[in-house]
């Protein structure tokens, strides 16, 4: 096929990215849609760029260079980049190139004056924005002037921002190619920045209008503020207007220059109502044809308005499919399950499939939509006390949206069936018998499974699988299951609000819950350091796992040294009970700990550094003495006021229900988490299979696959390769994404607030979870396979799912960015005695690695000390 090195924009729309980048196919997009204006000119195609580097060798190998640097080399990246613009600028543009160029500018006139703009292949995709990442050089006069511009932008694709923005999101150079937009140069009266949502908040509704005198250029450098307009449903909602002292305008022979505004102009609006009204309707026709909320470059001329650039708004958080256009309000999933990554598609559906209420996916998060049970009188109340116990800011973030009149509709005197959420399930007896035949029905429950699985595979594995979920979501329902859960939870509830009430004691619950028996998670931190002190006393083997990286064959290595056959076994013997688990659980695509056991090892050699042999049991012991002193305590004290002994009996039989009850709680999502295990060796054996049928390319690529999906590929031996490689791109995507604690289908994000004032002013405010204050160096740990921990240290990071307690035996503090009173975390906490405070919004970001900070765990906030 024969290199075409120019096209008018008008040849050109959204598809042909690959040809003219991504700034080109949007323009030319954009000059299809109706009602649109946009300024003439063409594209000089990624063949032009193509051509160039080929007859360039030298860039070859300074590529190959670039490769290799660190993404946070900044210096390196400095160096390499520069040297590559300066040899792709020398290179003289080959004839025919010129020649079509020229030829090009002539049609448009050829001394006419021009914008010569960069147009990347990887810029302004509907996952990522490149937005100032390359040049754009206005007001360009003439052939020669266009050409020596037209090689600058092919330049800018090695600036240093863009270079380290690809390697930063593994993005290889030579796959990225730039091609060059040339545009009639437009001389406005006014240009700005038009977002059809707001960028902020998120809200789809909400319009912002940025606006100046003069070319655009001036707001985007920075060099002036402008003027604000919101929109809201056709009516301007709030404005600012800026004192614009200065504007930049286009000189006649080429060039641009700043000017002073004139005083008595300064603060009058760049713009009148009605033209930002004209405006905004313009977006949302753009944002109509490109279907998605846009972020527009606008100049007014004496013609009337023409648009510049439309790109995708890249932050914004995915709205909910919901089917119909009513109001919903939804609540994260993630947040509840202390795993706020995004989840691959598998991992999505078999959540959803298997969940006790329908959920919806947006940005590879889950969301429970509230809406009915907020607008039913009967059942706000409930769920705003429940959600309001765990988390603070969920339930401050679905107050604001409830205190707009409009948005939620009340529904008089119904309700969804059954007990609002919060209603407390008929009472049980205190008696610890029914925790052990919970756990007997659970673990007959996962033996059943495990026998049954094995025998099928095929499409009869997917309708065995079918089955499967309904008795997983039977286990998961038992109303005694319930009932046990909510009993702990109540009376740990009642403990804290009686104890504050009559002995002024705040979070009086939880040294009473210290090592309280059949916490499922506690003990599987606990035995980890039982396994660490076999490992401790062979030398050769401490020294061979300080080897150990990402080798999840070590195991069979072990038996070779001294001591190695035991600590090996110690470690199945461990994996055995607990190898079902990892990081982000409540994604069955994520490795376990069976299939990647070397997670495991940089825990386990800081036990045996930082813990004498027994410390398991001794830790164990500790919490249950404190825990019997601090009731002999209370009751004490309770006797000695007015109507004591009362009290004191009430407060004994919360005590005993409490211990009974509370370690239970960690016990469902543990059989959850073994259920999947064993769905997962299922389903992975059939992806296997499809991979030896060359129906998939990996094993893996299941994972993107929907649990219908795997199943109809299983039955049809089709799959469709495009969309699995659309959906690695879109995950890649989502971890950009920060899910919000709740999402209304406006698309706002909702993160709450906890107005306090009751805590210094320089304080980071969260949830008090687990009594005690306690100073120590901040380790923040984002990956927990890379923690280096020492005894004294408090551990900072995002959130802490169950995989995490092995952790917790080995700190002296905790906090975490997500999570409540009785979230897993918060839960084992309490029970190792150790202050935590969750729920600080932007903790491993506003504390830094190594800074000494102070954990104020009965209160609820935390100190960056000096």
């Amino acid at each position: 096929m024969s290199e075409q090195y120019v096209l008018d924009l008008h040849e050109t729309d959204e598809t042909q990215g690959a040809v003219v980048g991504g700034k080109g196919a949007h323009l030319g997009g954009l000059s299809r849609i109706e009602g649109v204006d946009v300024p003439g000119g063409f594209c000089v195609t990624t063949d032009a760029f193509r051509r160039v580097m080929k007859e360039t060798p030298s860039i070859d190998g300074l590529l190959d260079e670039l490769a290799h640097v660190s993404p946070e080399d900044r210096e390196a990246i400095g160096t390499l980049s520069a040297q590559i613009r300066r040899t792709i600028e020398d290179v003289p543009v080959p004839g025919d190139v010129a020649a079509a160029i020229t030829g090009a500018l002539d049609r448009l006139g050829g001394q006419t004056a021009c914008a010569v703009r960069s147009s990347a292949t990887a810029e302004d995709l509907p996952t990522a924005s490149f937005a100032g990442q390359q040049d754009t050089y206005l007001n360009v006069v003439g052939p020669a002037a266009v050409l020596r511009h037209v090689s600058r932008c092919w330049a800018s694709l090695f600036t240093e921002r863009a270079v380290t923005y690809r390697r930063r999101n593994g993005i290889d150079h030579r796959t990225v190619h730039m091609a060059v937009v040339v545009q009639r140069m437009v001389l406005p009266r006014a240009a700005g920045v038009l977002f059809t949502a707001d960028p902020v908040s998120g809200h789809r509704k909400t319009a912002t209008v940025d606006a100046g005198f003069g070319l655009g250029e001036a707001l985007v450098s920075g060099l002036v503020n402008p003027d604000v307009f919101t929109v809201r449903d056709g009516t301007i909602v709030a404005r600012t207007i800026a004192a614009k002292r200065r504007a930049l305008y286009a000189l006649p022979a080429g060039g641009t220059r700043e000017v002073q505004v004139d005083p008595h102009r300064q603060e009058q609006p760049a713009l009148t109502d009605a033209q930002v009204l004209e405006l905004v309707r313009i977006g949302r026709r753009i944002e109509a044809y490109f279907g998605r909320p846009q972020d527009i470059e606008w100049c007014l001329a004496d013609d009337g308005f023409q648009i510049v650039q439309s790109r995708p708004i890249t932050t914004l958080f995915p709205v909910p499919d919901s089917g119909d256009q009513e109001n919903h309000v939804y609540v994260s999933v993630g947040h509840g399950q202390m795993m706020t990554d995004p989840m691959k598609p598998l991992g999505l559906s078999m959540w959803r499939r298997t969940a006790m209420v329908p959920m919806h996916e947006a940005g590879g998060r889950l969301f429970v939509d509230v809406t009915p049970r907020l607008a039913s009188p009967a059942s706000r109340a409930g769920l705003l006390d429940l959600i309001g116990r765990g988390d603070p800011l969920t339930r401050d973030a679905l107050e604001t949206v409830l205190d707009r009149d409009d948005f939620v509709a009340s529904l008089p005197d119904t309700s969804p069936g059954g007990p609002p959420p919060g209603a407390a399930p008929t009472p049980i007896e205190t008696d610890p018998a029914i925790v052990t035949e919970l756990i007997e029905r659970s673990r007959r429950s996962v033996a059943t499974l495990e026998r049954d699985i094995r025998t099928k595979t095929g499409p009869a594995l997917f309708d065995f699988l079918l089955e499967a979920f309904e008795e997983h979501k039977r286990v998961l329902g038992d109303p005694l299951s319930m009932q046990a859960i909510m009993a702990g939870m109540q009376a740990t509830w009642w403990l804290n609000d009686k104890l504050l009430e009559w002995l002024g004691e705040t979070n009086g619950a939880d040294v009473l819950t210290l090592s309280a028996p059949g916490n499922i998670t506690s003990e599987m931190g606990l035995a980890l350091l039982d396994v660490a002190d076999v490992i401790r006393p062979h030398t050769q083997v401490v020294a061979f796992l300080q080897g150990v990286r990402d080798d999840d064959a070590y195991l069979d290595q072990l038996a070779k040294l001294p001591g190695g056959t035991e600590v090996r076994d110690a470690i199945e013997d461990y994996l055995d009970r607990y190898g079902m688990r990892c990081v982000g659980e409540i994604d069955i695509t994520r490795p376990r700990w069976r299939e990647r056991p070397s997670a495991l090892v940089p825990v386990l050699l800081d036990h045996a550094r930082n813990f004498a042999p027994g410390a398991a049991e001794r830790r164990f012991e500790e919490g249950r003495r404190r825990a019997q002193e601090k009731e002999e305590d209370v009751l004490t004290r309770l006797r000695a006021l007015p109507d004591g002994e009362q009290k004191a009996d009430e407060t004994k039989r919360m005590v005993d229900r409490v211990r009974t009850f509370i370690g239970y709680r960690e016990y469902p999502k543990y059989g959850v988490i073994s259920r999947y295990f064993l769905y997962k060796q299922a389903l992975l054996a059939e992806a296997e299979r499809l991979v030896h049928a060359q129906v998939l390319r990996e094993t893996e690529d299941a994972f993107y696959l929907t649990f219908q999906e795997l199943h109809d590929a299983v039955r049809s031996h089709q799959v469709d390769e495009q969309l699995i490689q659309e959906r690695k791109a879109a995950f890649q995507s989502y971890h950009a994404l920060t899910p919000p604690r709740v999402l209304t289908s406006d698309g706002e994000a909702l993160t709450g607030a906890y107005r306090r004032d009751d805590v210094p002013a320089d304080a980071l405010i969260g949830v008090a979870v687990s009594a005690g204050t306690v100073e120590g160096r901040a380790r923040v740990v984002l990956d927990m396979a890379q923690a280096d921990l020492e005894a004294d240290d408090i551990l900072v990071t995002p959130f802490t799912d169950p995989s995490w307690s092995p952790l917790f035996v080995g700190i002296a503090g905790l906090v975490t960015e997500v999570g409540g009173l009785m979230t897993h975390g918060a839960v084992v906490a309490r029970e190792y005695g150790l202050p935590a405070v969750v729920g600080v919004e932007g903790a491993t970001r506003l504390i830094r690695d190594g800074q000494r900070i102070r954990v104020h765990g009965t209160d609820g906030y935390v100190e960056i000390l000096p």
